[in-house]
């Protein structure tokens, strides 16, 4: 490691974790097991992640500098670190190579800025597309999920930054996080809800993050089943476990359930878990274990070759890095539908006229804990601005007046109207009287939706949406300008499915860009005219009609979390989505043929299909590997998710794909038996552009016998 941690390196070097905890008194072990100074430092900076928190592990006496904690799904939260493009966007992507990258530069960054605990990987399951914090995670499918946040996990902890997969488990609603009590079935547990957390485990991944809310009547944060039972017993998870910040404990006995650190300050730890240590109620063993885990972790990463010699502050949000943040932006943007108007020639589009308040703001996503603070924006104006020239770009109306706006429309050559969310309408719910920093939010966004979230007079802003369309002057605008110009594009912000019911007909294209990050608006520029094809795909299920989704009641203190959700859903209830799961245009066409697959002794399996780019633009092409289920020993989904890559390919071009199929993503888990098993009979196996493409290539293949894995 480098020379700032030499201390800290010194005494590792010089002793071992057992020979630490015993010069350790308990005083000094079960203040290590909790975070200090957060409300101080929050207090002097009125800013969430001013600079790293204590996390806990330390201990000045001998040396230990423990556990300096920053957030970033979207980037190092603290400074003026890359904002990157929300996790949803770069879900969208279904690019693992790309999210190693990410992962990388968020540890480069971390490294400079003092950070060595990065809480960067959110990989709760998209069970409904109005959960507010939605754009943390990577959408709706488990097996996505787990191949994005391990690829985002290993990228960070490359440079010795330890990564953090949360929120362990099932936190899908925002507004009651605190108290919510998730119920749910062993089989959905172990199928739907775990098996990412698991993968990511088991890639290495040195620290997990309890959940806020129970499950099936235990908070996450003490629930020995799931943090002593599953991730240490039978996943084998040798790092530590800290809570959710502030109200992610209730107990001191949390320490013998498995939790190591509390964090921000000690409310059940501290004094408390002193007492009942002292008192004989909790083991001391309890103490030393928690300890350890921390102590071994810090060891790891601290002991560990650095592939680099250096971490300047001059990495942070370097142009490297800000490229970065542009081509993930360019390669996660969805072209949702394209009726002959994209991509827009900018030899023949002279004029271009741009609508909504949303095209000035600069919007990367909600203003809590997951917020980043770059050194600059690029907002879609800016961006379209720089790539054409101030003269050929106006600013020429918004959804306050649509029908002016749509007055203007008329005298452009191309219309781009800017529709969507800010962090006033979805993200992470903060009441009014925490200030995490989010009082430079525009005032006049409150008035983009009736009835909006406002940040005065006790209101609150963000949490979970109960609306998934449009608002209705948004819709307003967008058929105003579309009626009076015809080469019209919608750009959709958004961390989650929107749906487009009322207002598809009127509109020739629209994209979705998520929340984009810094670069955004000069990414939006490169896809609409032509200098990069779209090739993002949907992470998650667009619907029709709302009602078609698993219940979601924001106000619930109590959910039942069932086994069906996503397309796995909607196949089993036969509707059609507006979008499936993975779809996504691009501006070529490609073929798919010669698919084949095999078994491997172990059980594995191995499949191949070749990609042809038949169309006359480069492009990228995202094949995706579907299995369809005998379904005889236990009802599952009609196909899952078990594969996907990216083909960059020119016009003509031709490439072979593999895709491998570990034993453990063909079982299905038998509760009454608690092992792991892989059904005989025969299997569908199908490559696709989507969960519901037509022109799909399907094989059916034999399994001659059952294979049990066991736990």
């Amino acid at each position: 490691m480098s020379d700032e941690t030499g201390c800290q390196d010194s005494i590792f070097q010089s002793m071992t974790i057992g020979e630490i905890i015993a010069r350790l008194t308990l005083e000094e072990k079960v203040a290590m097991m909790s975070g200090s100074g957060f409300y101080s430092i929050h207090a002097e900076s009125k800013k969430w992640g001013a600079k790293p928190y204590p996390a806990g592990g330390a201990n000045e006496r001998l040396g230990i500098e423990g556990l300096k904690f920053s957030d970033g799904p979207r980037g190092v939260i603290v400074g003026h670190s890359t904002c990157f493009p929300c996790s949803m966007a770069r879900g969208a992507t279904f690019d693992r190579d790309l999210e190693w990258r990410v992962g990388e530069a968020m540890a480069l960054e971390a490294r400079a800025q003092g950070v060595n605990l990065l809480g960067q990987v959110c990989v709760n399951v998209l069970r409904h597309p109005g959960w507010g914090r939605a754009q943390e995670t990577y959408g709706e499918d488990s097996f996505h999920l787990g191949e994005m946040g391990r690829a985002l996990s290993q990228g960070s902890q490359h440079h010795n930054v330890i990564s953090t997969v949360k929120h362990f488990a099932l936190n899908s609603i925002e507004n009651t996080r605190f108290n919510l009590d998730v119920h749910v079935d062993e089989r959905t547990l172990r199928e739907i809800y775990l098996p990412h957390f698991r993968k990511i485990i088991e890639s290495g991944c040195l620290s997990v993050m309890s959940a806020y809310n129970k499950v099936n009547g235990t908070y996450c944060g003490q629930n020995h089943y799931l943090l002593t039972q599953i991730l240490r017993n039978e996943w084998g998870f040798e790092g530590f476990v800290h809570s959710d910040w502030v109200l992610g404990v209730y107990s001191p006995h949390a320490a013998e359930a498995g939790l190591d650190v509390e964090n921000p300050e000690p409310a059940w730890f501290g004094d408390n878990l002193l007492a009942e240590v002292r008192k004989g109620n909790i083991a001391e063993v309890a103490i030393d274990t928690a300890v350890r885990r921390i102590l071994r972790t810090l060891k790891q990463v601290t002991k560990a070759d650095d592939p680099r010699p250096s971490y300047p502050m001059s990495l942070v949000a370097c142009s490297e890095h800000t490229g970065l943040a542009r081509k993930v932006a360019e390669q996660s943007a969805v072209l949702l539908w394209n009726r002959d108007s994209l991509p827009l020639d900018e030899r023949s589009v002279r004029r271009v006229g741009v609508f909504g308040k949303l095209a000035t703001l600069e919007n990367t996503g909600d203003r809590g804990s997951s917020r980043v603070n770059p050194p600059y924006v690029v907002t879609p104006l800016k961006g379209l601005t720089s790539f054409l020239g101030t003269d050929r770009v106006t600013l020429a109306g918004d959804e306050a007046d649509p029908i002016a706006a749509g007055k203007a429309a008329d005298a452009f050559d191309a219309a781009i109207v800017i529709v969507g969310y800010t962090a006033v309408e979805e993200g992470e719910y903060i009441p009014s009287h925490i200030n995490l920093g989010q009082e430079d939010i525009p005032e006049n966004l409150t008035s983009i939706l009736d009835g909006a979230r406002k940040r005065s007079n006790g209101q609150t802003m963000g949490g979970d949406r109960n609306d998934l369309r449009l608002p209705p002057a948004q819709v307003d605008l967008i058929r105003q300008v579309a009626a009076a110009n015809p080469c019209t594009v919608v750009v959709v912000v958004a961390g989650s499915a929107v749906m487009v019911e009322d207002w598809m007909d009127a509109a020739p294209a629209a994209i979705q860009t998520f929340y984009a990050g810094m670069e955004g608006g000069n990414a939006l520029a490169s896809l609409l005219f032509g200098k990069v094809s779209p090739s993002g795909r949907l992470p998650f299920t667009v619907a029709r009609d709302a009602s078609h989704y698993p219940p979601f009641d924001t106000k619930a203190h109590d959910a039942e979390y069932g086994y069906w959700h996503g397309y796995a859903l909607f196949d089993r209830d036969g509707r059609d989505p507006r979008f499936p799961f993975g779809h996504g245009l691009t501006y070529s066409q490609f073929e798919y043929s010669g698919l084949r697959a095999g078994r491997r002794e172990d059980g594995a399996l191995d499949v191949a299909v070749t990609v042809t780019n038949t169309g006359t633009r480069a492009a990228i092409e995202t094949p995706q590997l579907y299995i369809g289920w005998p379904g005889k020993a236990a009802p599952r989904p009609k196909q899952s998710l078990r594969g996907f890559s990216r083909v960059p390919l020119a016009p003509g071009e031709s490439a072979e794909t593999v895709f491998t199929v570990e034993p453990r993503d063909l079982a299905w888990y038998d509760a009454s038996q608690r092992t792991w098993r892989i059904e005989s009979g025969l299997h569908t196996i199908t490559v696709a552009r989507s969960a519901r493409d037509p022109r799909a290539l399907s094989m059916q293949l034999p399994f001659e016998r059952e294979f049990n894995l066991g736990l």
